[in-house]
């Protein structure tokens, strides 16, 4: 298989936009890079920057907490790349919002049968409870963290695909503002050479955004971060955002609702909360709606919400937009709402409840990547290619048992970066997570953050499955 490698156009040819960091690269001896990468692990424990791994155990039973590793080589972007990725990002998020608006009220899209309804109605991530009722400004996902990969053409030229779009609670930005920190700390020089656009002012971006879509007759509103507890596999995120932007971080024991308001307990007595940035999955965010065993949430949220006194960061029900099974017919969304072509592509996708696709993924399961509608995280997924005989025989029992829960894609010949591994500097596969905020307006900073798989060969990313991350650059005109 044939990949697309960011940095060098043939075997010695270096793109434009790596040129003066290769020039550099070249220069530096392995000692000191090698120095440099134990410095990064040492301030980043000391940091506390690390990824709760659900399933693995220490020997006491507790669960593992693992430095999620970081990569010495930035991935670079040129500035023409990035503006069109940006305005396809727009163009997306914008769309998704208007997709949830609509399902949660007249269901437009439906009735006109550009998707069928059975996949939305019956979906587990579809919030009856939220209909009708009228969100701040229309905006149901104000953050959105949408997965990009880049695949290799024929012609060696590289193409952008969505892989997936995360419109709860996304994760990962913390790792963004931390990553472009430590490069600015162990090569100041670096930055004197590249016009690297800034990342660091995305917390205030933020801030801007939860308090633009605060309750409209708030004149000064309260915004806290509401976290499940240090527990939580993206604590440390959670703590950082809040301090970033300079708001209480908060457990829902920490909250009360009285006469359709939120209040935050304090040491001063109760005072008014106007946004939730939430951290925690809808079914343990109301015990007097959805899972009444949770300790996690605050009863009676969902009264202060339709009641308009308070905005959720995102709303409840937002799942439904970034389901898996739902994905397919993002490219129909886009057309069908705002009329337009799509500038960012899917992935092609089998939608394994429909029995030809089902049939095209029983028949090549070994070069095919199969999905969990409802999964995360690189879990509960089949990567044919790297599966054995008896792996792809026991996922086809699987599959076969429930084929609606499943949708199947090409294995993507996922783009390479070079990468400081054991071994010295090595290609591997990267995505991208840019984080998009809607508000007033749709804005985001430059990048985002780049995942990649550390292990050989491997096209899995994700960090609880051993993946590390890397800096991004967009390269500023």
């Amino acid at each position: 298989m044939r990949f697309f490698d960011e940095m060098h156009s043939a075997e010695t040819a270096v793109r434009d936009h790596y040129k003066v960091y290769e020039r550099w690269l070249a220069r530096q001896a392995g000692e000191l890079m090698r120095s440099r990468r134990d410095e990064a692990e040492m301030i980043f424990r000391r940091v506390g920057i690390t990824f709760a791994v659900y399933g693995d155990k220490d020997e006491d039973g507790s669960g593992t907490e693992r430095l999620i590793p970081f990569d010495l080589i930035p991935r670079i972007i040129p500035a023409a790349e990035w503006r069109e990725m940006e305005k396809g990002l727009k163009q997306r998020v914008t769309a998704l919002n208007r997709f949830l608006d609509d399902i949660y009220h007249d269901q437009e899209i439906l009735k006109a049968g550009v998707i069928p309804a059975e996949p939305v109605l019956n979906n587990a991530q579809f919030r009856k409870e939220m209909m009708g009722l009228n969100v701040p400004g229309g905006i149901y996902s104000i953050i959105s963290g949408i997965d990009i990969v880049r695949a290799c053409n024929p012609d060696g030229s590289g193409t952008y695909y969505v892989l997936e779009d995360n419109l709860r609670v996304p994760s990962g930005v913390s790792y963004m503002l931390e990553n472009r920190k430590m490069m600015m700390r162990l090569f100041p020089e670096l930055f004197a050479e590249h016009r690297v656009a800034p990342v660091a002012h995305y917390p205030d971006l933020l801030l801007d955004t939860l308090r633009a879509m605060a309750p409209a007759s708030v004149n000064e509103p309260t915004a806290v971060v509401l976290t499940p507890g240090m527990h939580n596999s993206a604590y440390f995120e959670h703590a950082f955002l809040a301090q970033q932007m300079g708001i209480e971080l908060v457990e829902g024991q920490d909250l009360f609702v009285k006469d359709d308001f939120v209040y935050m307990r304090t040491t001063r007595g109760p005072q008014r909360v106007d946004v939730i940035y939430r951290r925690v999955d809808d079914d343990f965010m109301d015990p007097e709606v959805f899972r009444k065993d949770s300790t996690l949430g605050v009863a009676g949220l969902l009264r202060a919400y339709r009641a308009g006194n308070v905005t959720l960061a995102n709303a409840f029900g937002t799942g439904i937009a970034d389901d898996k099974s739902i994905y397919p017919y993002v490219p129909k969304m886009i057309e069908f709402y705002l009329g337009e072509k799509p500038i960012l592509q899917n992935v092609p996708t089998h939608i394994c409840r429909e029995p030809d696709a089902l049939k095209y993924t029983l028949d090549n399961l070994a070069d095919l990547v199969v999905k969990e509608v409802h999964g995360a995280g690189g879990y509960g997924m089949l990567v044919g290619p790297a599966a054995t005989k008896a792996e792809i025989e026991d996922f086809r029992k699987v599959l076969l048992a429930n084929p609606s829960n499943y949708i199947a894609q090409p294995t993507l010949s996922l783009s390479t970066c070079p990468t400081y591994v054991e071994s010295g500097i090595a290609p591997r596969h990267i995505d991208l997570r840019p984080f998009v905020l809607s508000g007033k307006e749709v804005q985001m900073v430059p990048g985002g953050l780049t995942r990649v798989a550390l292990k050989e060969g491997s096209l899995v990313v994700n960090s609880s499955q051993g993946g590390g991350t890397k800096d991004t650059w967009v390269l500023e005109e």
